[in-house]
């Protein structure tokens, strides 16, 4: 009988954004899993923290770089102190994103600017500098972060909601691309996940928040997402490529994060 293979012991694992919210958890999750993990924000002493918490809870190294995944020599820089400290990177999770709430007609050109630039424009950094390393080991998986609202309309959110479309077709484009060279390229679009942004603003705080097992959530924990982007970078989804995987538990009227925040 075959026996899938949902590890990642011995990995060596990127994760951006990774001071708070999901990309800590998956950061956590992956080195709880047995990877070496690589952490970036763009404030060190955000990231100083968490790293010091997972190698006092984990068998694993955690390496806490500060880098602005819109500025292509600290990428640079990131990655090259990665690969000489952990030598080699096999997996990739472009988490780094932000947003802001506004009508399309009141965005600026550089509010505009801004949210692009981090959310598809810290994607093409991090992906291109990293897949050279990949490249040269042999192969390795990109998992890029999309949203339920790159998916589906999001009134007031134009910004966010059309990086995020674009970091779609840019997964199913480069798993074309890249496949010769062993290189997965998966995508993951959450729903609404209780992170400290979504408990700033829609005041639900952890302890409010239903047990993970409940299958009638309309809002997730951020483990939900950590275990499917672990998942995507294991042996066990080898044959996955180029597929967004749609993780929002019970659909929410109107498919769009913004009737949750009440913004339509």
């Amino acid at each position: 009988m075959h026996e899938a293979d949902f590890g990642v012991d011995g990995q060596s694992v990127v994760v951006t954004g990774a001071s708070q919210g999901i990309g800590r958890t998956i950061a956590e999750t992956f080195a709880a899993g047995g990877a070496d993990v690589a952490i970036c924000s763009r404030s060190q002493d955000r990231i100083d923290p968490v790293a010091e918490q997972i190698e006092a809870e984990t068998d694993a190294r955690c390496l806490a770089v500060e880098c602005n995944v819109r500025e292509r020599d600290e990428v640079e820089a990131f990655f090259e102190a990665v690969n000489d400290e952990f030598g080699g990177i096999d997996t990739l999770v472009n988490n780094a994103g932000g947003e802001f709430v506004a009508a399309f007609d009141d965005i600026s050109p550089n509010g505009w600017n801004a949210i692009v630039d981090l959310n598809l424009g810290g994607t093409f950094h991090c992906t291109q500098v990293a897949s050279q390393y990949m490249r040269e080991d042999g192969g390795g998986v990109v998992v890029n972060m999309s949203s339920v609202n790159g998916q589906h309309a999001a009134p007031n959110e134009s910004h966010y909601s059309a990086s995020k479309a674009a970091i779609i077709r840019l997964t199913e484009t480069l798993s074309v691309e890249y496949a010769s060279h062993g290189i997965r390229v998966v995508c993951v679009a959450p729903g609404l996940i209780q992170t400290p942004g979504v408990a700033e603003t829609l005041g639900i705080q952890s302890e409010d928040m239903p047990p993970r097992e409940a299958v009638d959530r309309r809002i997730g924990h951020t483990e939900d997402i950590a275990d499917v982007v672990q998942f995507l970078a294991s042996p066990a989804a080898a044959f996955v490529n180029g597929e967004t995987y749609t993780v929002k538990g019970v659909p929410r009227a109107g498919n769009s994060m913004s009737a949750d925040l009440g913004l339509q």
